[in-house]
Parts: structure tokens; sequence; C-alpha cells
């Protein structure tokens, strides 16, 4: 049986997945430098691989072990094809059929399709009309902040756009999977390492076949400074949150974090790289900010509370007249 969590964050939860954002809404910006120089799949086979060299010196350092049970090694491998190898695989052969707003519009479904599956899954992550409601209002603030004219591909390159759904749906299974780390006894830290460990040794072979890096010229220094910030800032520290906000909170709260990563990578464009913010995005943020205050709850209980307690002092109509 699953282990019981919070369904509603706390502050320490929602500033872990703030900060989980701005991480990951990084890599947009690192990926961008990189992929001038190298090929897709070798920069998501390099992320990995010293992502995990990184994680186990850390981890070694502070006299943790290396797990030796097999069944936790097979789960480490499984939510390492559900989080990373499969969705980055499809997400990389969409993009090069479709406009990476458009992918980036139908990735942001990720949230609709994790509390689908977790409502069927879990018994503590059911499914509740706020919830659903939120979760709508987000994707809406989504299409608005990427820009609904990003949709005029919808229907087109048909196979790509399910491709793109296809790494959401995986990226879902993935949250309500690895819920199972936490009833493993299995500390985040180790299912951070393990994870990008086994996404390393399936990636590996698969970009060296696909891509031949080995026949590539050596990049320059700021696309190597670029895959270092990837590496410690979108992908190491990026997991080692993801796996607590996992065990604390749920995969449903935890893939809240897709409708923040829009939010975060065009405000660190806008800081970083001088890029203007539009009317729409603030719009879009204000819609994503009412869909996850709906989704968390706490606001509207006290709305809620407060209505309820101005219409309970109210005098009867009778006393009135």
């Amino acid at each position: 049986m699953e282990s019981k969590i919070s369904h509603n964050m706390g502050r320490r939860e929602w500033i872990m997945l703030l900060i989980l954002s701005v991480l990951w809404g990084g890599s947009f910006f690192f990926v961008g430098v990189a992929v001038k120089e190298l090929p897709p799949l070798t920069i998501v086979t390099l992320r990995v691989l010293f992502a995990a060299l990184i994680l186990w010196v850390v981890l070694l350092l502070l006299g943790y072990q290396v797990p030796k049970s097999v069944k936790v090694w097979l789960a480490l491998f499984l939510m390492g094809m559900l989080n990373n190898v499969i969705p980055f695989s499809l997400i990389v052969w969409g993009q090069t059929h479709i406009a990476s707003g458009l992918a980036s519009i139908l990735n942001a479904t990720t949230p609709l399709f994790t509390v689908v599956i977790a409502g069927m899954l879990l018994t503590d992550e059911r499914i509740t009309a706020q919830k659903l409601v939120g979760i709508v209002i987000g994707f809406i603030g989504v299409v608005v902040l990427i820009g609904p004219s990003s949709l005029k591909g919808l229907g087109t390159h048909t196979l790509a756009q399910i491709a793109i759904l296809g790494a959401a749906i995986s990226y879902g299974l993935a949250g309500v999977y690895g819920r199972r780390f936490k009833k493993m006894g299995i500390n985040p830290m180790i299912a951070a390492a393990g994870q990008v460990t086994a996404s390393a040794i399936l990636l590996l072979p698969i970009a060296i076949f696909i891509e031949r890096p080995d026949q590539l010229t050596l990049p320059g220094i700021e696309v190597w400074l670029a895959i270092i910030g990837l590496v410690v800032f979108s992908t190491v520290l990026a997991y080692l949150l993801y796996f607590r906000i996992l065990s604390s909170s749920g995969a449903t709260n935890l893939l809240l974090v897709t409708f923040l990563i829009p939010v975060s990578a065009i405000l660190l464009g806008s800081v970083v790289l001088g890029e203007s913010l539009e009317v729409e995005h603030f719009i879009g943020m204000g819609f994503i900010g009412i869909g996850l205050s709906a989704i968390d709850g706490r606001i509207w209980d006290r709305i809620k509370f407060r209505l309820i307690t101005i219409k309970s002092k109210r005098p009867p109509s009778s006393a009135i007249d």
C-alpha cells in the first residue's frame, strides 16, 4: 500500500517547486547555447552522464552506499526510462517537426495526465473538481503565456504532436511510479543518482550509434560552460529537489512545475538576455497563478470560510423587517 502524503503543499514545498522551475527553466538557455555545436542526444547524454558522476562522488563523500539490491536497480532503471530516456527522446524527435512553442504547450498537459494517472493508481491522490479546474486554468495560462499563435500548427505533423503528448504521459507515469522510492526506503539523493545513472547507461549507446559524437569537432568554452550549467543546476540540484517534493507532496503537486517552467524561462530571458515582456506574458502568468492557487486550495478555503462567516453574522430577513 502507498504511504500517505500531504495533499496540500506547505510554504517550504512551494519554495522548492519555484526553485525547481527556475532550474529547469534555465535549461532552455543552457541547451540553446550547447545545441549550436552539439547534437541533441549528445547533449542529453552528457547531461545525465556527468550528473551521475557528480552525484555519486557527493554521495560517497557523505557516506552513502551504492544500492546492491537488484530490485532497487530495476526500479531506478524503469524510473530513468520513464523520466528521462523516453520523454527526452520523444521531445527531441518531436521538436524536429513542430515549433518549440507548440511543443511547450503540448508538454504542459503533463499535470492533466498526472491527475488522471494518479487518480486511477493512487488512493491518496484522487481527482477533485477543484484540482481539475485549477489545472485547466493553469493550462490556459501556459497557452496565453507562450502565445495562442503557437497553436497554428495543431493538427499538422500529427505523429510529432503525439510524440510530445507521449512524453507528457511518460512524465506523469514517472511521477506516480517514483512514489514507490519512499516506500522502499530509498533516500531522495540515492533515487536522483540512480535514475540519472540508469539514464546514462541507456542513452550512451543510442547517442553513439545515431550521432557519432566521437567524430564531432571539440566544442568551444562557451558550450562547455553551458553543459556545466545544465549538469549542475538543471540536473543535479533539480533532481534532488524533484525527489524531495515527490516524497512529501505527491506526483500531482510535483508536476505543477510544468506550468511554472515557461514562466521561469520567460523571466530568465528578460533578466539575462534582455528580452522584452509583453502584455500576454503577464496575463498568462496571472492565469497560472489563479490555477495554482485553486489547486493548492488554501486561499479558496479562506474565501469560503469568510463568506460563510459573513453569511452567518447577517440577521435573518424577518428580523430586518
